[in-house]
């Protein structure tokens, strides 16, 4: 199987590609997905021989109609492709664009890719980003691609991930790593959060200051870990959150915000390193910051130098 090591909840995601990951997890959830004759959970990784029996699942016809990315956004894609080979392609994925559609998003990043280069026979997300979240995206273009650069994800040991983040208040240069366990959650509304909790999954985030300001840092962030919304849970955990995160941000970072006009979240993959899928050379590819970014660090600069 040329599947070995992909998740289970990836590998159906990928093999229903217009089916809300809602649904595909509601499938898993109510055992209608069997592997070797038995009930699996998401995280399941797949083996060689595995026999999976996958279940027929139908879509609404309001659901069936392709969503093409207007010119605008296609454009804007074509400038954003920061590296691209026959193997894969890197996208410098603006913010408040999802990775890909579902939960209500009826296009993201890979469905637009896709649009885009209708010729390709094979084109899926090697790893995500959050929606409000820009930077590098690693696409891969073929199937053999995929399952190397994910093997290398998940060893961590060869794939290095750079971020960086503007966060309220002074970040002392002596917190150099946060280690706090982190468990998902769920509100009353249904929205998902994430805490540190005692009994959740080990995780650990390296910070190196790039530059203070008078009420602000700018911060590298490197997550040794991969859990959701680690970096955003990590930062406020140290009394420092991400300025813009509407969900885990403070009263006093949201007036601040207010005062800088930033509107949505500072928090950018700047940079990524991995072991090339052909050659296994390491490929390094770095993000510019968008526009706004950019500027709002300038502004901060000239208001600490006056």
């Amino acid at each position: 199987m040329d599947r070995a090591g992909q998740r289970i909840d990836n590998f159906l995601i990928g093999y229903w590609k217009k089916v809300p990951k809602s649904r595909v997890y509601r499938v898993l959830r109510k055992g209608e997905v069997r592997v070797n004759g038995k009930r699996v959970k998401p995280e399941y990784r797949l083996v060689a021989d595995d026999e999976i029996r996958i279940p027929p699942v139908t879509l609404p016809e309001t659901n069936t109609e392709t969503v093409v990315p207007g010119q605008s956004l296609q454009r804007h894609l074509d400038n954003a492709i920061l590296y691209e080979d026959d193997w894969v392609v890197a996208i410098n994925k603006p913010s408040g664009l999802a990775v890909h559609g579902g939960s209500g998003i009826r296009l993201g990043l890979i469905e637009s890719y896709r649009a885009m280069r209708p010729e390709l026979r094979f084109v899926e997300l090697v790893h995500r980003l959050d929606r409000d979240t820009s930077g590098v995206v690693l696409i891969a273009k073929k199937r053999s691609a995929l399952t190397t650069l994910q093997a290398a994800f998940r060893a961590k040991t060869d794939v290095k991930k750079t971020y960086w983040c503007l966060v309220h208040g002074r970040w002392s240069d002596d917190v150099t790593e946060v280690d706090a366990p982190l468990r998902k959650q769920q509100a009353v509304g249904g929205e998902r959060f994430v805490r540190v909790a005692p009994d959740g999954k080990a995780s650990l985030t390296r910070f190196r200051v790039l530059k203070a300001y008078a009420q602000a840092t700018w911060v590298e962030a490197q997550p040794v870990t991969g859990r959701t919304h680690q970096i955003r849970v990590h930062c406020q955990h140290a009394g420092h959150p991400i300025l813009g995160d509407t969900k885990y941000q403070s009263g006093r970072a949201e007036q601040l915000c207010r005062e800088m006009g930033l509107e949505r979240l500072f928090l950018h993959a700047a940079q990524l390193r991995v072991p090339h899928p052909d050659s296994g050379a390491e490929l390094v590819i770095e993000a510019p910051l968008e526009r706004p970014l950019f500027s709002l660090l300038q502004q901060l600069s000239a208001g600490s130098a006056s």
